[in-house]
């Protein structure tokens, strides 16, 4: 494995209060550098940019994670690391060539006098300050005195040099010209670059990657942003690049993104009122499905009443359809949510108004399996290959199969699934929408060809020798979000130490699930007539047995096929959250958001699960906005999500449109 020449690993920064609290600048930063690259920190003021260049400068550490240049974590300066700050800190007493020397000769005095004179010339050159090499500062112009200042850092010969918005003091054509000569400088020394800007237009010229801050507090990495421009290059050759306008526009509306969400976050600072809550009666709605498991287990062994939930009901639903309009209409506080129901909901999909929801924590990951009759099976279409012959061979029969909702991981694998094996999920089959404990009934009358669903349903067919389980999710897409937590926001915004404790008593009743001693004792909870209802036999496979495919093989261990807790589980993912919006837009579901950043971040409450988190003394970093690979070998950036849209080949009538927050979210604005 390689080493990356520079890497920021998993940083926050974290600053006490007079008040004894907190304020979180930075959190959960990660990028890696490689050498001679340039890049560009940009966000709105206040979004940790210099933190984090004071980090990688060691003039400040990190309170979790560390900065790594070539294997050595950072954590004091040194002259490997040149600063350039926007005010140019020279000397007044001493001339252009004595403000260069003065570094080399500390720095590089194992070299001799005459050498350490060729360097300071050699640099007073490069920078074209020859002529000036023995004024003082008070002699200079401000563009003369900020080429001084970075001849002095690259007269040391850095690994790395930082630019704390070198040119923001500058009248425009004196930064523009040493915009130019930097860019020139830097190519030259093969130096590698990371400068904080507010100016789009620098960052395009100069950068190779711009890196782009969300707002604080807990500002983070919102979106890494590749600049294609070839080098060598100059202003004209910028501007004139087929993708200048593309890319300057993606910026520019990352920032206005950003400037919505600040201005909402003072406007709706969370109320917190010491450890009281605001409302101990909740009434929580859940699908009789396996991965409820966390609800039932929250309330039966007292999570709930722990963190002063003090009269909670668990609420069966017979549908998802049901839960979600309950849940939208105050009658549910909470609920057990889809992982698309959240986006889609607040979107307003179908004909249903917008309606914001959030969710602030995952509860449960993995646990589906495709699962198709046995009767076709048996008759030779034992994979995608020979499912895809049957339909080129028989175009007019039609065959159906049953996912549970529009907006579930189960509709949206099983279209990825077909998709991936050239079948058209749309116009080759036909989905139709079943309610998961109806799905075995409608196999074994014949009204489905097959379906996806999670437990105990795949493996009650199996049992009874109705269905097979041809793929599991472990195989497509392991560690998928499953279900989250979902509440409206207008309720997250009215009760948010409520939101805390919630949260709390769940991820603590996460954990326990995931304790595999435990889950005998779970079994029988879920096994309750008022829960799920289904014999043991059924729930066991994949919860606690190795799990049978129904295949005739012998049954697979499958440690993570309901996953609760380990590793990182239940923090809202936002790659997984993008994924999910993306397979919505492909299929016509929803439209595909131009502001898919604002939007993620209003839905996904880091800012809950983390205080959650701190409050147990767990671990608060969220899960890494890293690509993606799925089985078929397809990669999703979480980057450029329309890109990645653009180059599907089977999709539906795809849809990007600007979302109107203010119009979705008035209702908790009021």
């Amino acid at each position: 494995m390689t080493v990356p020449f520079l890497e920021i690993d998993h940083v926050d920064r974290v600053f006490p209060l007079p008040s004894g609290d907190v304020y979180i600048a930075l959190k959960n930063v990660s990028v890696q550098i490689k050498q001679g690259e340039f890049i560009s920190l940009i966000g709105h003021s206040g979004c940790g940019k210099s933190t984090l260049l004071n980090m990688v400068a060691g003039l400040d550490n990190p309170s979790k994670g560390g900065v790594i240049l070539e294997g050595k974590q950072i954590t004091e300066p040194g002259p490997d690391r040149m600063v350039v700050f926007q005010n140019y800190s020279l000397l007044p007493w001493k001339t252009v060539r004595q403000n260069i020397a003065l570094g080399v000769d500390t720095v590089l005095k194992h070299l001799s006098k005459d050498e350490r004179h060729a360097i300071v010339e050699e640099y007073i050159k490069l920078v074209g300050l020859s002529h000036a090499a023995d004024k003082h500062p008070e002699q200079l112009s401000g563009g003369m005195k900020q080429r001084v200042a970075i001849a002095r850092a690259l007269a040391l010969r850095p690994k790395v040099l930082l630019l704390d918005e070198p040119f923001g003091a500058l009248d425009a054509l004196t930064r523009g010209g040493l915009q130019e000569q930097l860019m020139r400088i830097c190519e030259e020394s093969k130096v590698t670059c990371i400068m904080v800007t507010h100016d789009v237009d620098e960052a395009l010229l100069l950068s190779d990657r711009a890196i782009m801050l969300t707002t604080g507090p807990a500002a983070r990495i919102g979106q890494v942003l590749e600049i294609p421009i070839p080098r060598p290059r100059n202003r004209m050759t910028v501007v004139n690049h087929p993708s200048y306008y593309a890319l300057r526009g993606e910026m520019v509306y990352f920032l206005e993104q950003q400037k919505r969400a600040k201005k909402r976050k003072e406007n709706h600072g969370v109320a917190v009122t010491g450890n009281g809550l605001e409302k101990i009666n909740l009434d929580l709605g859940f699908i009789p499905l396996t991965d409820c498991a966390p609800l039932v287990v929250a309330k039966e062994k007292g999570f709930f009443a722990k963190h002063g939930l003090e009269q909670v009901t668990l609420s069966r639903k017979p549908n998802w359809k049901i839960l979600a309009n309950e849940l939208a209409s105050g009658e549910l506080d909470a609920a057990q949510m889809l992982t698309g129901m959240p986006l889609a909901i607040t979107l307003g999909w179908g004909d249903r108004p917008p309606m914001p929801i959030c969710t602030a924590m995952t509860l449960s990951r993995n646990g589906n399996a495709i699962t198709w009759s046995k009767k076709l099976y048996d008759n030779g279409i034992t994979d995608l290959a020979t499912f895809k012959n049957l339909i080129d061979r028989d175009r007019d029969r039609v065959h159906t199969f049953g996912v549970v909702h529009p907006t579930s991981m189960h509709n949206l694998i099983m279209r990825y699934w077909l998709a991936a094996g050239g079948i058209h999920p749309d116009n080759d089959v036909s989905l139709i929408t079943i309610p998961p404990p109806l799905m075995v009934a409608n196999l074994k009358s014949g009204n489905l060809d097959g379906y996806c669903v999670g437990e105990p349903w795949n493996s009650q067919a199996i049992l009874e020798g109705t269905g097979v389980a041809i793929a599991t999710d472990l195989e497509l897409f392991p560690g998928h979000t499953e279900k989250v937590l979902g509440v409206r926001e207008e309720w997250a915004i009215k009760y948010p130490r409520t939101h805390v404790a919630l949260v709390k008593a769940l991820i603590e009743a996460c954990e326990y699930c995931d304790d595999r001693r435990n889950r005998p004792e779970i079994l029988e909870l879920l096994g309750k007539d008022e829960y799920v209802g289904v014999a043991a036999k059924y729930l066991r496979p994949g919860f606690l047995d190795a799990y049978d495919r129904g295949l005739g093989t012998a049954p697979e261990p499958l440690w993570r096929f309901n996953q609760f807790y380990v590793d990182r589980a239940n923090c809202p993912d936002l790659t997984h959250s993008l994924w999910t919006l993306a397979q919505m837009a492909r299929w016509g579901i929803v439209p595909f958001p131009r502001n898919w950043i604002e939007l993620l971040e209003r839905i996904n409450r880091l800012d809950v699960y983390g205080e959650a988190a701190r409050e147990l003394d767990l671990f608060d970093t969220g899960r890494d906005l890293a690509p993606l690979k799925l089985f078929d070998g397809t990669v999703f950036d979480p980057n450029a999500p329309i890109d990645y849209l653009d180059k599907l080949k089977i999709k539906g009538n795809i849809r990007i449109a600007e979302i109107r927050m203010d119009e979705i979210y008035s209702c908790s604005i009021s």
